[in-house]
C-alpha cells in the first residue's frame, strides 16, 4: 500500500479527521538515517504526526516543524512537514538502544523527560510556536496533549510504527480525531467508546486497514464524509546550493582554515543524510564569493 493521508468529517462536520499509512517514508527514513528500532518508532510516530498535522495548513508553502528536546538517550528529534504531504525528519542518536517495555519498544524511555516545540511558518512576520512538556514521550499523548493545551483542541492521536525481525518497517501510520466547539455530548460519548474500544494502530495496519478503514473504526456509527486523499512522502529539499549558502554562513576564517588543511571536506544534510562533497578548489571558490560585497 502506498503512503498517503486521508481527510474527513463525520457527525455534519462536528468531527474532523486524518489518518495515513506512512510505511515507505519511515523505512526511507529508517535506511537514510541507519536508525535502532526504538528510534525508528520513535522517528516513525513523529513523521506520522507531522505529515498529518502539516495537511492540515492552508497554504502549499507553509511548514510545520516538531521538535522534542528531550532528556532521554535519544537526544531530541526533528521533523518538519509541509501542507502537500511531505515530510522529512531526524533523530540525534539514532542508535539508541534500548530493551523492550512490556514487550514493545520503549520510545518513552528513548526520550525521557523533555518538551514538545510546534512551529508554524505561515510566510507571516512571526512563525506560531507553541510548546508543551511531554506526558509520556509516546508521542501520540504528547500531540493529543498539545492540542488540547496550545491550540484547545480537543483531540486523540493514535500512532504506530511495526517492526520486522531483520529491523526493517513492518507498517506505520496512525489517525489524528478532533472535535469541534459545537460538537454534541452524544456525538462526543459515541467518539470516545470507539476510541476505547478499538485496537492498537499497529494491530490495524498489520491487518492491512487503509486510512479509511481506520477511520471508520474509530468513528463507527457516525456519518462520515472523506473530503480528500493525498501522497506522503519522505521528501527533503535540500542541494548542493543550500550547502554552499550554509558554509559561506559560517564565516571566512573557518572557509579559511578548512582551506589551509589541504582535504575535501564532506558536509551531510541533518534532515536525508545525503553528503556532499566539497573540494579545496571549490572552497576557494566559495570563499571569493564570501569576500564579495
Amino acid at each position: 500500500m502506498k503512503d498517503y493521508i486521508v481527510r474527513a468529517t463525520a457527525a455534519d462536520a462536528q468531527i474532523r479527521a486524518f489518518a495515513a499509512v506512512t510505511t515507505s517514508l519511515t523505512e526511507e527514513a529508517r535506511s537514510r538515517h541507519q536508525t535502532s528500532p526504538v528510534a525508528t518508532a520513535a522517528l516513525g510516530r513523529l513523521l506520522t504526526g507531522g505529515v498529518m498535522m502539516g495537511s492540515m495548513m492552508k497554504n502549499p508553502e507553509d511548514v510545520l516543524t516538531l521538535q522534542v528536546k528531550c532528556d532521554g538517550p535519544i537526544g531530541g528529534l526533528t521533523v518538519t512537514a509541509d501542507a502537500r504531504g511531505h515530510v522529512k525528519g531526524y533523530v540525534n542518536h539514532p542508535e539508541v538502544m534500548l530493551p523492550p517495555k512490556n514487550g514493545k519498544l520503549d520510545v518513552g524511555g528513548a526520550l525521557g523527560q523533555g518538551i514538545l516545540n510546534v512551529i508554524k511558518d505561515m510566510g507571516l512576520k512571526e512563525p506560531y510556536s507553541g510548546q508543551t512538556v511531554l506526558q509520556t514521550g509516546e508521542i501520540a499523548e504528547d500531540l493529543t496533549y498539545y492540542f488540547a493545551a496550545s491550540e484547545q483542541i480537543p483531540s486523540s492521536v493514535g500512532l504506530g510504527v511495526l517492526m520486522n525481525r531483520d529491523n526493517t518497517v513492518c507498517c506505520a501510520g496512525g489517525f489524528i480525531v478532533q472535535v469541534m466547539p459545537f460538537v454534541e455530548e452524544t456525538v462526543l460519548r459515541q467518539l470516545e467508546g470507539n476510541i476505547a474500544g478499538m485496537k492498537s494502530v499497529t494491530a490495524m495496519l498489520d491487518k492491512g486497514h487503509s486510512p479509511e478503514e481506520m477511520l471508520s473504526q474509530v468513528l463507527s456509527g457516525m456519518e462520515v464524509e472523506i473530503t480528500d486523499t493525498m501522497p506522503a512522502l519522505f521528501d527533503c529539499n535540500c542541494s548542493r546550493k543550500r550547502i554552499e549558502k550554509a558554509i559561506i554562513s559560517i564565516g571566512k576564517k573557518e572557509i579559511e582554515d578548512m582551506i589551509a588543511d589541504g582535504k575535501p571536506i564532506e558536509v551531510k544534510c541533518h534532515f536525508c543524510n545525503t553528503a556532499y562533497e566539497f573540494t579545496v578548489e571549490e572552497l576557494e571558490e566559495i570563499l571569493e564569493k564570501c569576500k564579495r560585497p
